[in-house]
């Protein structure tokens, strides 16, 4: 009597346990077969943000279209009609000769169907796009300029930047590689390179570039151009360069615009004059020099000598000061004057070069006059012109960058 006791007390509370169990397993197990079935399918290819900007339509390169595109309807597919079959159980052979025999048939039907039937050919005229030195022609005058159109979304908070075209480059170039490069000033120091894909005096890029900036820093940003000539050697030299504030200019996209270049030839730019100037950076040295080539278009107080005084600061602090020889009895004096000033990496984005052009007196005891002053920095110092120029400075380690830049008043 014992044991039928003992087997109830023990087996009783184990039914109640499997009873209980069997619900929570039961699901557990139709989550498990559902997610074997289905897996989720991650794609490889990485997605790419859409470069088209509703510009224009341009062409990726030169090919030829037919004139005509033969055009022909898709096969008709005939589905199987299941009346016309018997069941072969129910009429026995001689269901089974008649399904045989319908089978045969629906074959035939089904070769017949599967044909393309020509309807006649489309004309590739009027889905042709035109070429792009007909959408964008350049407009009259023999200066170098930059086609490209600028569209900023806010979505996504990316600006986008189609380079186009180059138009009226000089002669001196047309059998070079030309390149152009673009940086997103004040704090890109990345730029950003395209090459064109082919050469001659109008070359084509039709590249779309994809900057990552707040609504609020575009407006104050500003888009820097600088064209490269590359010959067969590997020697770089600068066509010319182009600065573009976005403020004002976002809210008109997919307006093609045209940008003149400024080049190295071009008349000065201040009233006082300008001075040509050519730096370079050692990474591996950390020495920065500095080589005074010319000045022109000065406005001398006297006819005594020019020299300049290159200053190396620190925000408000000079930190070592350097002069170039004297130079008389010229109207465009020439210095060819090279100074090199120790200058570690990290403090790049926190010095700065002040130029000053003097006339040294007669009198010892007088202070020399100042003809103009120049100042090369980064942001915290410097815009436009000056800004680029420290810029390439950086980013073309132990290449010299020769500009020349005008001259402001000594404040």
């Amino acid at each position: 009597m014992a044991d039928p006791v003992l087997l109830l007390a023990v087996g009783l509370p184990g039914g109640l346990l499997l009873l209980l169990l069997s619900p929570m397993l039961c699901c557990l197990w139709t989550r498990r077969k559902r997610q074997s079935q289905y897996q989720e399918l991650v794609s490889t290819v990485p997605s790419v943000p859409p470069c088209s900007v509703p510009v224009i339509l341009v062409s990726q390169g030169s090919w030829s279209m037919p004139r005509e595109v033969p055009f022909a309807l898709p096969p008709r597919f005939l589905t199987q009609n299941h009346g016309d079959l018997r069941n072969p159980v129910e009429d026995g052979e001689e269901g089974e000769d008649e399904e045989e025999e319908a089978m045969k048939m629906e074959a035939r039907r089904d070769i017949l169907a599967h044909r393309w039937y020509p309807v006649g050919s489309l004309l590739a005229g009027l889905y042709s796009v035109p070429p792009l030195n007909q959408v964008v022609a350049p407009p009259p005058g023999m200066a170098t300029r930059l086609c490209f159109s600028v569209e900023y979304r806010h979505s996504g908070e990316q600006l986008m930047v189609s380079l186009l075209r180059l138009g009226n480059l000089p002669p001196r170039f047309h059998g070079n590689v030309t390149l152009v490069e673009l940086r997103l000033l004040p704090d890109d120091r990345r730029p950003r390179q395209a090459k064109a894909r082919g050469t001659g005096p109008d070359p084509e890029f039709n590249d779309c570039f994809v900057f990552q900036v707040s609504a609020v820093c575009v407006s104050q940003s500003t888009l820097s151009v600088c064209v490269l000539s590359v010959k067969q050697g590997g020697k770089r030299h600068a066509v010319g360069r182009a600065l573009f504030p976005l403020e004002g200019e976002l809210g008109q996209a997919g307006r093609v615009l045209w940008k003149e270049l400024e080049t190295e030839d071009d008349t000065q730019c201040s009233d006082l004059g300008d001075l040509q100037v050519s730096l370079s950076y050692s990474t591996s040295l950390q020495r920065l020099s500095v080589e005074v080539l010319e000045a022109r278009g000065l406005r001398r107080l006297t006819e005594a000598g020019v020299c300049v005084q290159v200053s190396l600061q620190k925000h408000t602090r000079v930190v070592k000061v350097k002069r170039s020889c004297v130079v008389k009895g010229e109207r465009d004096p020439h210095f060819n004057h090279r100074m090199t000033f120790k200058l570690r990496a990290q403090h790049l984005d926190e010095a700065c070069l002040r130029f000053q052009l003097q006339q040294p007196s007669d009198v010892r005891s007088e202070p020399p006059a100042q003809l103009g002053v120049l100042v090369l920095g980064p942001f915290m110092y410097a815009r436009g012109p000056q800004l680029q120029h420290w810029m390439d400075m950086i980013n073309r380690a132990q290449e010299p960058v020769t500009l020349w830049h005008g001259l402001r008043r000594a404040v």
